[in-house]
């Protein structure tokens, strides 16, 4: 679970019955992050401030949804939790928390007019823990399907997966939000797969979104590096990744803790993310 990597906190919100939810992952004080989108449907929250030219390079929590473009309004309440708890990048008028989200399409799952709110954000952020904790079906992976690619008829769960890859004190670890177009590629069925159904490439309602976290020391041009890597692990478990129907985005995040050689850590989060997608293949 990425809470391998000491001062990380995850919690969840989670509605069984309309099928959605979210996922908060709390880092800790002066964690820096850099992040990429490379499908072409994202949803997302503050993602700007990511890129390694801005000037904020430290974050304070990711929140992984459901409930599509409606859903980031979970990371408001994540925003009012952090601020009482005296977290955020320091202004001349106080403190303002630093939350990046990104939202998947699952309102076609269950309930669609049931979607994360701020008080459901909140709720998992007052719930986070260092606790392994649950994976598929929870938070934001409630509602997570893969396979659409056959027709949304023929879709089986994604959900919420989770890898860890250690080196020495070097740990690197993957969260990823599974709900893609495209099939969980084991290795065993790539030639088994045919054309897209003809709705497929014309429907943006998909999208697999995660987090990459490592205690390695590392600065935002490099968090943004570990990203770009996350995505080709994302090449290299989804088939296929990246379509227009898909809005995937990772975030990368070093907690500043060990020293690392750069290549190393790139290999290391590419690994993590393909082995976080591919748990859920027997989950």
């Amino acid at each position: 679970m990425i809470t391998d990597v000491p001062g990380v906190l995850v919690g969840h919100w989670t509605d069984v019955e309309a099928r959605t939810g979210c996922t908060v992952v709390v880092f800790p004080k002066g964690s820096v992050a850099s992040g990429e989108i490379r499908g072409g449907a994202p949803a997302t929250r503050e993602f700007a401030l990511l890129d390694p030219l801005r000037t904020v390079a430290t974050i304070d929590a990711v929140v992984l949804s459901g409930g599509s473009a409606f859903g980031l309004a979970a990371g408001t309440g994540v925003v009012e939790w952090l601020e009482e708890q005296g977290r955020g990048f320091k202004t001349a008028h106080g403190r303002v928390p630093i939350v990046v989200g990104m939202s998947l399409y699952d309102l076609g799952v269950g309930d669609g007019l049931v979607r994360p709110t701020a008080a459901n954000g909140r709720a998992a952020a007052e719930s986070a823990s260092s606790e392994p904790g649950q994976l598929g079906s929870i938070g934001a992976g409630t509602g997570a399907t893969v396979g659409k690619w056959a027709g949304r008829d023929l879709a089986t769960p994604g959900g919420l997966g989770a890898a860890t890859y250690r080196s020495g004190e070097l740990i690197v670890s993957a969260l990823i939000a599974v709900n893609a177009v495209g099939f969980i590629d084991d290795g065993t069925s790539v030639a088994d797969i045919g054309p897209p159904a003809s709705s497929t490439p014309t429907d943006p309602t998909n999208t697999t979104i995660g987090v990459i976290v490592t205690n390695a020391k590392a600065d935002k041009t490099l968090c943004h590096w570990l990203a770009q890597s996350g995505h080709d692990g994302l090449s290299r478990s989804l088939l296929p990744a990246h379509t227009s129907a898909d809005g995937d985005a990772l975030v990368a995040v070093a907690t500043g803790e060990v020293e690392a050689d750069s290549f190393h850590l790139r290999l290391l989060a590419q690994q993590a993310v393909a082995a976080a997608v591919r748990s859920l293949a027997t989950h």
